[in-house]
C-alpha cells in the first residue's frame, strides 16, 4: 500500500465536558479500507467528528495529520477542502436546495473550479444509475421526503461526485436492508483506488459481508483495544463485544 494518508496520534477528546476518546492511535495509508467497530457509546462517531474538528467535540491532547500536515486545529471547511469527506449517520434535509445544486456548489467549493453543467449532470446520472437511484431525485430538495435508504445512497453519491482523498462513512449501513447495503458496498468499490482511502464506522458487520477491508479496529470505552483483519469482524459477529469490554 501507499504512504500515510491519515495519522491519529494519542488523541483525547471530550463531548459536553465528558471524556470520550482516551488515547486513540490510528494510521491509514493510501489504498486502504479501515473499519472502526464497537458498541454504542464507545466513541466511534466522536472519532469521526474529531477528525473534521466538529466544534461540539473538544480535543484535549494529541494530533491529527493528513498527508503529513497537522490539521488538528484547522476549521472544518478547511479540512474538507484538503480532501476529507464524511457521510452522516442522520443526513440533513435541506428544503429548497436540489440534489444537483447542492452537489454543484459542494464540488465547486472543494475544487475551486467552476462546474461544467452538462458534463456534471451526465456524471451525476451515470452514478445514480450505478446506485439504482431514481434520476428524478436530482431535482428534489436534498433528502426531503427521502426514505432512509435513499438518504444513505445519496451520501454515497456525494462521495463519488466529490471524489475526496479520504471518505469517512459513519454508520452508513444503519437501518438498510440487504439490497441497499450491497448498493452502498458497490459505491465504495467504485470510489476506491490506490490513491484514496475509506474509513467505515459501524457497530455491526452487515456491510462487510459484500466488501473486502484491510483492517478492523475494535473501539471500546474510548480506546482501540484490538486490530485485525476481516476475520476479526466475523469473530465479533459470532461473539459480540463482551470479551473486549474489560
Amino acid at each position: 500500500m501507499g504512504e500515510n494518508l491519515l495519522e491519529i496520534k494519542d488523541l483525547y477528546a471530550n463531548a459536553e465536558n465528558k471524556e470520550i476518546l482516551k488515547g486513540i492511535n490510528l494510521t491509514i495509508k493510501k489504498g486502504e479500507i479501515h473499519v472502526i467497530m464497537g458498541p454504542n457509546g464507545s466513541g466511534k462517531t466522536t472519532t469521526a467528528n474529531a477528525i473534521l474538528n466538529h466544534p461540539m467535540y473538544q480535543k484535549q491532547k494529541g494530533a491529527i495529520l493528513f498527508e503529513d500536515e497537522n490539521i488538528t486545529n484547522l476549521k472544518t471547511d478547511e479540512i474538507a477542502r484538503k480532501g476529507i469527506f464524511m457521510s452522516f449517520q442522520l443526513p440533513e434535509e435541506i428544503p429548497g436546495v436540489s440534489v444537483t445544486n447542492f452537489l454543484k456548489y459542494a464540488k465547486n467549493k472543494m475544487t475551486g473550479k467552476s462546474v461544467k453543467v452538462f458534463e456534471f449532470r451526465d456524471e451525476l446520472k451515470k452514478y445514480m444509475e450505478e446506485l439504482n437511484m431514481n434520476p428524478q431525485n436530482m431535482e428534489r430538495s436534498l433528502n426531503v421526503g427521502f426514505s432512509g435508504g435513499e438518504k444513505k445512497k445519496n451520501e454515497i453519491l456525494q462521495m463519488l461526485v466529490l471524489n475526496p482523498k479520504l471518505a469517512i462513512l459513519d454508520e452508513t449501513d444503519s437501518g438498510l436492508d440487504v439490497d441497499a447495503i450491497k448498493t452502498v458496498s458497490k459505491g465504495i468499490e467504485m470510489f476506491k483506488n490506490e490513491q484514496n482511502s475509506v474509513l467505515i464506522i459501524t457497530h455491526n458487520t452487515k456491510i462487510l459481508h459484500s466488501l473486502k477491508v484491510d483492517f478492523v479496529h475494535v473501539l471500546v470505552n474510548g480506546r482501540i483495544v484490538k486490530t485485525g483483519n476481516q476475520e476479526l469482524a466475523r469473530e465479533i459477529e459470532e461473539n459480540g463485544y463482551e470479551a473486549y469490554k474489560n
